[in-house]
């Protein structure tokens, strides 16, 4: 028996020996990708990048709850956790960087968004859903800070409505039985003024969702330190009132430092545990962090920061922190850790170099193909002095960009206004032809193309006879409402005097009676996180109707 008892305890050591060493290499990929990243932006090859590094290790004990079926909404210095899912590899890191317009090389937004705008797609080619709860999931970051906040709300929301409500079926894709937490509001400290954290902290304390929102505090807001950006210096300080208690509800409020490998594992454990199944909002206010490389690469660290304050940055490295103690632990050897960090230096290397490729070389292709058209036109027309030395520009570019090759295809275009020949009307020809092409790459899709886009949808044409009844309009409104309610138990509607009094204008009389709060509900005054609501609900398959009580409410949300 006492053998066996060791034997298991070796396997279990060595088993977690395994995981701690594969979360290393992802924390050191990562960093490695941040700190090749930083270079390609300022040799030219990409235009800005903000990267995640200072970051890894919290968000590793992250990827260690998050499971299927969950979200995330969260901001663009969270590539370790997408890596540590499955859902980044290096080379779409850099396809991100470099914007490629290939959704197969760039799956988050083929180049459409900033590099750092972390997504998974939940739809199927041809525009049906996916099964969400076989995946994990992530909505797309957008660049204004604590604009993930209020999608996060109808993120969480989601899991609520399908806890409780007995009208969508069990197998519906989207949820099992609501156990789902939505993760993020990933937000840097300093972010935590803008006013979307806290109508959305509130909200979310308000309707009870699992929601874990993690604070990464590194004391800095880009250069501006804490002491100017929020009361007590700490979030956790100023929200300690809405930690929930034996009288009432409230969130679970933790804090933990960011270089604590074990100590985060925990937490996070914790706060998913919490969220999942008590369905009560949680904050992780991740302390002691550092940015390595500064805040982005508009700008360097070392003029804002002391030397006091860089050397303990140095030493506090979450990921030189983790190093230490898996050589304290005796889970590696220094030589085993060095072979590590520089086989996945390489890795990262190659993997620029092959994302470089797949970006660049369709680009040099089309240089290639119309420089014989181009040279057709110099050699026939009475002003190729002057257009052969572009066309020799182009060639000569190691690394052209399409901006590069259009231009010299519309100069020479211009010098030959007054001529015609067959060479002029094929590159003509050629210009139409790419420049459709080119376009489709940077603007098609802004609206969905599948079957079931609404612009596909025909109009049902009102009838009216003789005999037709007039009523006031708030009365069609009512009787439309409960229709849909009726026939799609996945429909609800929120707003201000929504619920209990049937609106303002009485378009949802009776219904909150009828049909339930948690279908027709009222919400506080909080237009930004109604719409935000709308927006993260029907992300997880529900059909949401998100009121706005006034237009003029409507400029408070456009963020």
């Amino acid at each position: 028996m006492q053998t066996e008892e060791i034997q298991e305890q070796k396997l279990v050591k060595s088993d977690f020996k395994q995981e701690v060493i594969k979360d290393y290499k992802i924390a050191v990929t990562s960093r490695e990708c941040s700190l090749l990243g930083r270079r390609e932006v300022l040799t030219g090859k990409a235009k800005f990048g903000i990267f995640g590094d200072g970051k890894e290790i919290p968000q590793l004990a992250w990827a260690r709850a998050f499971e299927n079926g969950d979200f995330r909404s969260g901001y663009y210095r969270d590539q370790t956790f997408m890596m540590a899912i499955g859902e980044l590899t290096i080379e779409q890191f850099f396809a991100g960087l470099y914007a490629n317009t290939d959704i197969k090389e760039e799956p988050m937004s083929a180049g459409r968004q900033m590099g750092g705008h972390f997504a998974t797609h939940s739809l199927n080619e041809d525009g049906s859903w996916k099964r969400l709860i076989d995946q994990k999931n992530s909505s797309a970051d957008i660049s204004p800070t604590a604009g993930q906040m209020p999608r996060l709300l109808g993120l969480a929301q989601a899991s609520k409505v399908y806890r409780h409500n007995d009208l969508i079926p069990e197998d519906n894709g989207f949820s099992n039985k609501g156990n789902e937490v939505a993760w993020g509001g990933t937000i840097g400290n300093a972010s935590t003024s803008e006013g979307h954290f806290w109508e959305s902290f509130n909200a979310a304390g308000v309707l009870q969702v699992p929601m874990v929102i993690s604070v990464w505090d590194d004391e800095y807001g880009i250069s501006v330190h804490a002491r100017h950006q929020t009361t007590k210096e700490s979030i956790s300080k100023i929200q300690a009132g809405f930690q929930r208690d034996h009288e009432d509800a409230g969130f679970e409020i933790m804090t933990v430092k960011g270089w604590d490998y074990v100590e985060l594992v925990e937490t996070y454990e914790k706060a998913s545990k919490i969220a999942r199944e008590e369905h009560v909002p949680v904050l992780i206010h991740v302390q002691e962090l550092t940015q390595p490389q500064g805040h982005s690469t508009s700008g360097s660290h070392e003029r804002y920061k002391n030397e006091e304050r860089l050397e303990w940055e140095r030493t506090y490295d979450c990921n030189v922190q983790f190093r230490k103690w898996l050589l304290d632990n005796d889970f590696a050897t220094d030589d085993e850790l060095s072979a590590i960090e520089k086989d996945i230096k390489k890795q990262v290397r190659d993997g620029k170099k092959a994302a470089w490729s797949a970006f660049i070389n369709p680009i040099v292709q089309e240089r290639d193909a119309v420089l014989p058209l181009l040279e057709n036109v110099a050699n026939q027309s009475a002003d190729g002095v002057f257009i052969k030395p572009m066309i020799e520009n182009l060639k000569s570019t190691k690394e052209p960009i399409r901006k590069e090759i259009l231009e010299t295809v519309r100069k020479t275009l211009r010098y030959t206004l007054k001529e015609n020949s067959e060479a002029i009307t094929a590159l003509n020809q050629w210009l139409n032809s790419y420049s459709q092409e080119i376009q489709n790459k940077y603007s098609s899709h802004l609206y969905s193309e599948s079957a079931q886009a609404a612009t596909k949808i025909e109009a049902v044409v009102p009838k009216y006879n003789d005999d037709s009844e007039e009523v006031d309009a708030r009365l069609i409104m009512r009787d439309n409402f409960d229709a849909i309610f009726a026939s799609r138990p996945d429909t609800m509607i929120f707003g201000e005097d929504a619920g209990e009094i049937g609106d303002v204008n009485q378009g949802l009389e009776g219904m909150q009676e009828k049909y339930g709060e948690l279908r027709v509900s009222d919400t506080g005054i909080r237009e930004a996180t109604i719409l935000g609501q709308g927006i993260g609900l029907a992300m997880r398959g529900l059909r949401p109707i998100a009121e706005i009580q006034y237009l003029d409410y409507l400029s408070i949300v456009y963020k």
